[in-house]
């Protein structure tokens, strides 16, 4: 039986951010997608060092994306560094909103 898969783009670079399987690969959770490293396909993610608190997730860092043109998008994404051990599906993941304007959500059958 074919999986769904999901492809995240940045619109405005065409940059392919990741794509993999949903589940446990790329999760959706409140919204969200909480993406294994596995599934990354840039390390253009960047930590900026400018901290959040969920009050049932824990603590977090914001994420840049750095584009090869030298741009830099501001807070697209975060991480969890001291996370919920409740939650292992955020652990050290790449967290990235699905409504975010810079972002194109492509979901497909795979394999």
């Amino acid at each position: 039986m074919a999986k769904k898969h999901i492809r995240i783009i940045h619109k405005p670079s065409g940059l392919k951010l990741a794509e993999g399987p949903l589940g446990w690969g790329i999760t959706p959770f409140e919204g969200n997608l909480y993406i294994s490293r596995k599934y990354l396909l840039t390390d253009g993610f960047k930590v900026n060092f400018i901290p959040g608190l969920c009050s049932y997730k824990f603590l977090y860092v914001w994420l840049d994306l750095h584009l090869g043109s030298g741009q830099k998008v501001k807070n697209i994404g975060w991480k969890y560094w001291l996370p919920n051990p409740l939650f292992p599906f955020i652990w050290y993941r790449v967290g990235l909103p699905r409504s975010h304007p810079e972002l194109l959500l492509e979901e497909f059958q795979g394999p």
